[in-house]
């Protein structure tokens, strides 16, 4: 564990990785985001629901799950160093005047969180190969922008490999959920962290987006956490064979 990253369980070689690069609301006490305090335990600045999933699946034997430490307010782990929204100005119609930082202070952000983060999540990955990473996001019944519902249950995202996507889509449509494939949005846009983890060396990887809403209590917390974590083994078997 560190200030960018903690790790929850033992990852065992050809095991299951649960990647939740959003899984916290934390903001270190020497930053001031400048933010209604109020907005931290929303959508734009967590996942709501994906740490207490992946703590879950983590109890699981060949199950761990390496979790985001800070607010992606913070720092947005699940995205290209280069950009600027790795530290964003502003978040679905929230401005985040805290971050309005210079070149030496949006540096310091990547020095501090960014890197440390990715780098440990590499070392794990090169250390103790697994047979498939799960990369565990959440995402709002709707935007605050937007009145449109958002239907689906669960998106799976990938970018150019599916190896992963094709198998677990009609599993999770055996199971009565209304699945979005490449929905709610797609994982050719926003795939950073798989992109560089994943798809640059090959590894399989699942990437798996939860309405938040059917997460958001301990009692849909268990039930998801033991459908992704039976779905997850299974993808990983089709995929070893």
């Amino acid at each position: 564990m560190s200030e960018a990253w903690r790790l929850i369980g033992t990852p065992r070689f050809g095991g299951i990785l649960v990647v939740s690069d959003h899984a916290s609301k934390r903001v270190p006490d020497d930053i001031d985001l400048g933010i209604d305090p109020a907005l931290l335990s929303q959508h734009i600045a967590v996942d709501i629901g994906v740490a207490a999933v992946g703590e879950m699946m983590a109890q699981r034997p060949g199950i761990a799950a390496f979790q985001g430490n800070v607010s992606r307010l913070v720092c947005d782990f699940n995205r290209d160093e280069h950009l600027p929204t790795v530290v964003p100005i502003a978040s679905d119609g929230h401005a985040i005047p805290g971050n309005a930082l210079d070149h030496a202070g949006h540096e310091a952000r990547l020095a501090r969180f960014f890197r440390p983060y990715h780098d440990a999540l590499e070392a794990l990955l090169a250390d103790i190969p697994q047979a498939l990473i799960l990369s565990l996001h959440s995402f709002t019944p709707h935007l605050a922008s937007s009145d449109e519902p958002r239907p689906w249950h669960v998106g799976v995202l990938y970018n150019v490999d599916d190896r992963a996507a094709r198998i677990a889509i009609p599993m999770l449509e055996a199971d009565g959920l209304c699945v979005g494939d490449q929905l709610p949005y797609s994982g050719k846009l926003l795939n950073a962290t798989m992109n560089r983890h994943a798809e640059a060396d090959g590894r399989p990887y699942l990437g798996i987006e939860v309405r938040q809403d059917l997460i958001a209590t301990p009692e849909g917390q268990s039930k998801w956490s033991e459908r992704l974590a039976r779905i997850a083994n299974q993808v990983a078997i089709e995929i070893s064979g």
